[in-house]
């Protein structure tokens, strides 16, 4: 080829090409048929709702959508804009400012991220509602006889729904808020105080405009789990998008309408990647200098700093304190109906079910990851990045999703076995419990994803080169070189899949067989039956499985700011870098 000719391959023969130098065909295809797992349901979704469906959608539309609409947007505006006020605001005084109680309030205002929406949700109901003890407490003490002598707020509305959802999602903003605060640059701030602003004016006009890709991303995380809720919706009585599919499903047994309901949430799951995605594009901040510093932290005392530490200390005790409180009050007063054999059987289901979708998802996740590594070609690096979107996709939308090709697949089975053997193998995938493990890892992956992919790239690519020069191939290199090494990763990627999975309700609802319980399942229908007190126990479980991996966010955060690895004060394990990005 003479200098400046132009290759007339197409892109899609480049690509094969490239996979082709990578010597590594059987990684890469099976990164792709994964990749394509991930993304089954959503294809799922849109075939099911574009078929004919009579006169179900007209109906959807006149007396369904509407409503549903309506409560879903007022309920993710009040949940995101009281989190955004939450997070931020706790985030930036445990951040810059010295009060008491501040060393605990950095890790306590993470505590509520343990407790599910739906049972913070159960909780509250138990406190205020007509038969909770605060308003039984209350007509005992001024001789009130019912509900009409008296005013009190109804916390089965959409009002207490997003104070309630808000007091246990605002640790989403407060994460990414406060690496954003720990990790920004003290030679900014200071020049801001040398032009004269006060701190206030600092927070507004420089650190609250360089944080602004990390809130939108908080933010996005709230409203995703906001949007996939159905039971601290259903508790409340807020028919949002999600009870709508939940209801037209298996109440009205409209698989069709169910999808065409599942496709509109996806329109919200996608435009709100697209707004944060918008929100932090080209926005890259770096820090100048290597020199760690200390952030200028401010001192309050007195009246000051008792109003900081009571601003703290407000939301730990709504969105942790008090529902913990219910749930050990539960427990305790009903610890032998709690150990029923029903209770062992629902926490042998969850265990088992997290402990396999754990084992799946960091299988899936290190083939992702470590095709990536190997492959130079463009289709399997943009392939191994779908499974990211499974994770915004709510639960309901992933259940139908896959429930109607792993039938359409368990009839396949059946009847060709019928017709060669005459055996009958009935729903094998569909109706056992392979759709909820397979539905977790689905949704969970791009968690473990995460995790696994941070620990490979910190591993030298010159390892690499040193086991292929001594005759490993691309398979040894990963069993007796690579794996070996991301013990911690895998660990934590199994750990963040097992609780997401143990605490899982929406998909579980729907995909779970006859007469099989979870946990969370057990907390909703006893909840759903107003047997508050014998879902203690259960709920409790949930909670203290939960707090581990919240609990370690906090040493993460702390190590996240840059330079603090040169310092005497820098946690073990931070990174000595002298640049930090905000994407």
């Amino acid at each position: 080829m003479t200098r400046g000719a132009v290759s007339k391959r197409p892109p899609l023969r480049r690509r094969l090409a490239g996979l082709k130098e990578s010597g590594n065909l059987g990684w890469s295809a099976a990164a792709f048929l994964i990749s394509l797992i991930a993304l089954l349901p959503i294809l799922a979704i849109a075939v099911i709702a574009f078929k004919p469906s009579g006169n179900t959608w007209p109906h959807l539309i006149e007396n369904v959508l509407p409503g549903a609409l309506r409560r879903t947007l007022g309920l993710m505006a009040g949940v995101g804009a009281l989190g955004l006020l939450i997070g931020t605001g706790t985030a930036w005084l445990v951040t810059m400012y010295r009060f008491p109680g501040r060393r605990y309030f950095q890790w306590l205002l993470l505590l509520p991220l343990a407790i599910p929406t739906y049972i913070i949700a159960y909780s509250y109901l138990e406190l205020l509602d007509y038969s909770g003890s605060v308003q039984t407490a209350l007509r005992d003490l001024f001789g009130w006889r019912d509900a009409r002598s008296y005013w009190f707020p109804d916390i089965r509305s959409l009002g207490g729904a997003i104070l309630v959802m808000s007091a246990v999602l605002y640790p989403y903003v407060y994460i990414t808020a406060r690496a954003s605060f720990v990790a920004q640059s003290v030679c900014v701030l200071e020049v801001s105080r040398t032009l004269g602003r006060t701190a206030s004016q600092t927070f507004w006009q420089v650190a609250l405009p360089l944080a602004r890709p990390a809130l939108a991303a908080g933010v996005a995380l709230a409203l995703m789990e906001t949007l996939n809720d159905i039971g601290a919706v259903e508790f409340f009585g807020v028919r949002t998008l999600t009870v709508a599919v939940y209801d037209t499903w298996l109440d009205r047994n409209d698989l069709a309408g169910a999808a065409q309901l599942a496709c509109v949430m996806l329109l919200f799951v996608f435009a709100l990647l697209l707004i944060e995605r918008a929100l932090r594009a080209k926005r890259c901040f770096h820090h100048t200098t290597g020199k760690y510093r200390d952030l200028p932290e401010e001192i309050l005392s007195g009246a000051r700093g008792a109003v900081a530490a009571l601003t703290c200390a407000i939301p730990v005790v709504f969105g942790f304190v008090l529902p913990a409180g219910v749930l050990v009050q539960d427990a305790l007063a009903h610890v032998a109906a709690g150990l029923a054999p029903e209770f062992w059987h629902a926490a042998w289901n969850s265990l088992l079910l997290a402990a396999a979708a754990s084992v799946l998802a960091v299988g899936f996740a290190v083939v992702l990851a470590y095709a990536r590594r190997q492959t130079r070609s463009a289709l399997i690096q943009g392939a191994s990045t779908l499974p990211a979107i499974s994770y915004a996709v709510p639960g309901t939308v992933l259940a139908i999703g896959l429930l109607i090709p792993l039938a359409g697949l368990d009839n396949s089975v059946d009847a060709a076995m019928r017709s060669l053997f005459g055996v009958s193998t009935g729903l094998v995938l569909s109706g056992t419990a392979f759709a909820i493990v397979l539905a977790y890892t689905i949704r969970f992956l791009a968690a473990s994803l995460g995790a696994v992919e941070a620990g490979l790239s910190k591993v030298s690519r010159n390892i690499d080169a040193a086991a292929r020069t001594l005759g490993a191939t691309i398979s040894e290199m990963l069993v007796k070189v690579h794996l070996p090494l991301l013990r911690p990763a895998l660990g934590a990627a199994a750990l963040l899949v097992f609780v997401d999975s143990m605490k899982e309700l929406p998909a579980t609802l729907l995909l779970r067989p006859f007469n099989f319980d979870t946990l969370a399942t057990q907390v909703f229908t006893l909840v759903s039956l107003y047997r508050y007190e014998e879902a203690g126990l259960s709920a409790l479980t949930i909670v203290l499985v939960s707090l581990a991996p919240v609990l370690l966010l906090h040493g993460i955060i702390v190590g996240s700011r840059p330079g603090a690895a040169m310092s005497h004060v820098a946690p073990a394990g931070a990174r000595p870098e002298w640049a930090f990005r905000i994407s």
